[in-house]
């Protein structure tokens, strides 16, 4: 038997030739390759052997994992990997399979945080999986991103079955993902699946691990099994669910329908507040009081479940999420219109600070910056230069814009899709009624009145008594090709206007900010103040 650490033209076991290296951790090593005798792909997959898979037969070991991974393949066709050989090599086991769809799971955390919406879908796709196998009598234990391949839908396919199963040896691969039982060399059941999802969740929204590798096996499970794990920062709804799962006390650990009905809500509100037309543009609005909790959005009630599990009572609040058909569509239609605004153009120098990797909030405000001249613009209102009686603060989006917002202002939810660089910020505070939306599209078309235009009928009938104030508008705005739309519509009893302002920025790329008040307040002079700001201190990527 060859041993193979890095891609070569020779064989392992005479049929199976490497070609490149997909997955790294420790005790497990990835790679695409070729079965050179049916002339197909495969993927290759070397972990370090347990204590007690080597005390067994090889026989033994490969007819188990051959069985379990039948047997899993006919309870979850195509969420399954098919294995086709298994072989020992020493201390190492090298399980062949079927190649599957996408990527594993440890190359797109190599590429920075996911975003809570695909977290989820991808959690809830690993959750249908492990859920089959509990059913069944079947336990994993050995979940971890090398185990998952996930394709650009967040459809998963996991393999690895049968390697661990329910034992009470310690596991020697990817151990910043075992269980505090695993790790404590405790018999291994469901729950350990269940914190291997949480630990995989986690990871996905933090850009790391629960816990971090210690260099040294041992080093690693005692961290683990002692030391606490930081809430997540950037979980938004699904921080509950991940924090229920990575309970250390097994009765504690949330079970799988609680998981499964927090993360179906969530991603059941990303298609409630989804627009159903094939071809929307973007310049998306992110409705004000509906984002936040117990508002209507678009007629429907944005719920919020509990998540029990033993001790645990938490609140999941499901946030509503776009889509990306034909760019960021923008089916939000409880954000509601406008009455003509003061329109601010003109070119303002460019907001202090540079795009932060974490967005953070300063306790004061910086000085405002002088704005520029004004430019021409179509709005019928003329520029205001306002003087702020306020307190405004940089906001350096991890993004990569720039604004300045009110004091006590953040992020209330940031969306995205998978498939696209697209997303949306909507910002805002507790208790102010008021949001503003920050959308970034990559599928615009050239004139963007007629964006508005074509997104209007969307808005028309999914909105209540939507109307719009006045002409879509053609603006210059800082030197980039916009327009303005207004409009009104009521959510939750409330009249609402709403201003959107689209422009363009090169090759179908384009941004939009989208203010929404009540509609009684729309004249105050803080919100006009706010209006300005926000449009005299935005910086596009």
């Amino acid at each position: 038997m060859v041993k193979v650490q890095d891609p070569t033209d020779e064989l392992v076991a005479g049929r199976y030739r490497l070609l490149e290296v997909v997955h790294r951790e420790e005790g497990r090593v990835g790679w695409h390759g070729q079965d050179v005798e049916f002339e197909r792909p495969v993927t290759l997959t070397r972990s370090r052997l347990p204590d007690h898979l080597r005390e067994q037969a090889e026989h033994r070991t490969a007819a188990r994992i051959l069985r379990e991974s039948e047997r899993m393949g006919l309870i979850c066709p195509g969420k399954v990997s098919t294995v086709v050989d298994v072989i020992e090599d020493n201390d190492f086991l090298w399980t062949v399979t079927e190649r599957s769809p996408g990527v594993p799971l440890s190359a797109l955390l190599g590429k920075g945080p996911v975003n809570y919406i695909r977290t989820a879908r991808i959690g809830l796709g690993l959750l249908d999986v492990i859920a089959a196998a509990h059913r069944h009598g079947q336990t994993h234990g050995d979940l971890s991103p090398g185990q998952i391949c996930v394709d650009d839908q967040g459809s998963v396919t996991v393999s690895g079955f049968g390697l661990m199963g329910a034992t009470s040896s310690p596991r020697v691969t990817a151990p910043t993902y075992a269980s505090p039982e695993q790790a404590r060399g405790e018999s291994t059941g469901p729950q350990a699946d269940l914190w291997a999802l949480g630990a995989m969740m986690y990871a996905m929204v933090e850009g790391r691990p629960p816990i971090r590798d210690r260099g040294r096996l041992d080093a690693t499970l005692r961290a683990v099994d002692r030391l606490p794990i930081r809430p997540p920062a950037k979980a938004g709804p699904l921080s509950p669910a991940i924090q229920g799962l990575l309970r250390r006390d097994l009765l504690e650990r949330v079970p799988e329908p609680v998981v499964r009905e927090a993360l179906t809500r969530i991603l059941k509100q990303e298609l409630d507040d989804s627009t159903p037309t094939a071809q929307l543009p973007v310049f998306r609005n992110s409705h004000g009081a509906a984002q936040r909790s117990g508002r209507t959005f678009g007629g429907r009630t944005v719920g919020r479940p509990v998540l029990v599990g033993g001790a645990l009572v938490v609140t999941v609040v499901c946030f509503a999420v776009l889509t990306a058909a034909g760019g960021l569509p923008d089916g939000d239609t409880s954000a509601s219109g406008s009455a003509p605004s003061p329109t601010a153009s003109g070119s303002p120098p460019a907001a202090s600070g540079s795009p932060s990797a974490t967005p953070t909030d300063t306790a004061t405000a910086p000085e405002r910056p002088p704005a520029a001249p004004t430019s021409a613009s179509a709005s019928p209102s003329p520029t205001v230069e306002a003087t702020p009686t306020s307190t405004f603060s940089t906001y350096n989006a991890p993004e990569g814009f720039s604004i300045d917002l009110p004091e006590g202002w953040k992020p209330l939810r940031t969306n995205g899709t998978s498939a696209d660089p697209s997303y949306r910020v909507t910002f805002g505070a507790s208790g102010d009624p008021r949001t503003l939306a920050v959308t970034y599209s990559t599928r615009l078309g050239p004139d963007p009145v007629e964006v508005w235009a074509a997104l209007e009928p969307s808005l028309r009938s999914e909105s209540t008594d939507y109307d719009r104030v006045g002409d879509i508008r053609a603006v210059d705005y800082r030197g980039f090709k916009g327009a303005d739309m207004e409009w009104i519509s009521v959510s939750d009893g409330v009249r609402e206007r709403t201003l959107g302002r689209g422009f363009l920025i090169g090759d179908s790329r384009g941004f939009s900010l989208r203010w929404t008040t009540p509609a009684d307040d729309w004249d105050d002079s803080a919100n006009q103040e706010a209006l300005d700001v926000f449009f005299q201190s935005f910086q596009p990527e």
